[in-house]
């Protein structure tokens, strides 16, 4: 048996489709990157929220489901702005985010029935921030026995939910 095979029928979407398409480019507020996929989302309507998988927006925030998660109903909560460093955070976002974190937390708890949380923030590439110019905090659900012996012995990793489920699982949230 060939233990490097994982079954995962549902990514035949993505492999049909033109995975080198440029994603749709939006013009972003002064101050935000055209590159950042965050400032995109923020920039771009509401109607394209699930194509961008935005799960919600606050008046400073915005969730947006992670597209290479770590674990199934990975969220990131970023500040609107595109900043890098906590410092620069006011104190109404600071407020925001916090607020934000908890109740995406508690969303998903419910919705999913998360056992318990990895809660993170990377500041710097040299940290493991992949996109170190706009700051993200990760939320990162976890399960009893979610990675099982998969990401030790096999070096991978199994997602069991579509991103496009996931979406529509905590958007009803």
């Amino acid at each position: 048996m060939n233990n490097d095979v994982l079954w995962a029928p549902w990514r035949m979407a993505y492999i049909k489709s033109d995975a080198k398409e440029e994603p749709r480019k939006v013009e972003v507020a002064q101050g935000g990157d055209p590159n950042c996929f965050i400032c995109q989302a923020v920039a771009d309507s509401t109607e394209y929220d699930r194509e961008r998988l935005v799960v919600g927006r606050t008046e400073s925030t915005v969730a947006i489901l992670n597209r290479f998660p770590y674990n199934n109903g990975h969220l990131l909560i970023a500040p609107k702005r595109h900043i890098a460093r906590m410092e620069l955070l006011t104190p109404e976002e600071s407020r925001d985010i916090m607020a934000e974190l908890s109740y995406w937390v508690g969303a998903i708890e419910k919705a999913m029935n998360a056992e318990g949380f990895n809660v993170g923030l990377n500041l710097g590439r040299v940290a493991g921030a992949g996109l170190p110019g706009h700051m993200h905090w990760h939320i990162v659900p976890r399960w009893n026995g979610d990675a099982s012996f998969i990401t030790t012995i096999g070096s991978a990793k199994a997602i069991p939910q579509a991103l496009e489920a996931a979406w529509e699982l905590l958007r009803r949230e």
